[in-house]
């Protein structure tokens, strides 16, 4: 495996407190991808903005305004992030659609592909960059578009079920499911867009656990027990 691309939930990152960081979980995650960087993997990171914004949540918001404000929420979340990264001694860039001023970077392919080739960690904030598109499509998108091997989903839940495990204690739990499976039952891994752009584009997802001990080192290496999201 060469490049992957890790999707980070916002609210995960949050811990307990639901809102905000909890340094101890960020550290944790910053200290399993040094291991892959260490490894010679080129590592892409997407963060959601749910620790700070749900989206709107009042009429009087525009649904427009209210999406700038969750792609804001994930600059802001992926300056936090790569600091820590930064303290446990990885380099970190952050990449954005639009003008954060000294923020950050303009995304492009080139500038992306230039910061992996140097050991770089690279962070790619602010969504897609247009309202009514989610966090989960911004993750496909780029991974595409850096021609990711595979894109990492870590979640709150170890995998991908056929319904909810948190109402359904009998819900069956998928070791390997087709994404067109995914999309024919609304299996709801990403949303429905970011679910046919993965299709079209024949980009495969694994989803697992975030809480588990060394998750994404494990997924990494071999160690899996989550959910592959094939596309054949």
């Amino acid at each position: 495996m060469r490049r992957i691309l890790l999707k980070l939930s916002g609210e995960a990152l949050a811990g307990e407190k639901k809102t905000g960081f909890d340094e101890d979980t960020v550290r944790g995650v910053a200290l399993q991808v040094k291991q892959l960087v260490d490894d010679g993997i080129q590592v892409g990171i997407v963060i959601g903005g749910g620790n700070f914004w749900r989206g709107r949540s009042s009429e009087n918001i525009d649904r427009t305004k209210a999406d700038q404000i969750g792609m804001l929420a994930t600059v802001m979340n992926c300056i936090y992030v790569s600091e820590i990264f930064r303290s446990v001694g990885m380099m970190t860039g952050i990449l954005t659609p639009f003008e954060c001023g000294s923020f950050t970077k303009l995304f492009s392919k080139d500038r992306a592909n230039k910061y992996f080739a140097k050991g770089v960690v690279v962070f790619f904030a602010g969504g897609t960059g247009h309202p009514y598109f989610s966090t989960d499509t911004g993750v496909v998108l780029r991974a595409i578009e850096v021609d990711a091997d595979v894109i990492l989903l870590a979640k709150s839940i170890d995998g991908v079920y056929d319904d909810d495990p948190g109402k359904n204690p009998s819900a069956k739990k998928f070791d390997q499911v087709t994404i067109d499976e995914v999309i024919a039952r609304n299996l709801q891994v990403v949303d429905m867009t970011a679910s046919i752009l993965a299709r079209d584009n024949r980009m495969p997802m694994w989803v697992f656990g975030l809480n588990e001990e060394n998750s994404i080192v494990n997924t990494v290496r071999g160690k899996f027990n989550g959910t592959k999201v094939t596309v054949e």
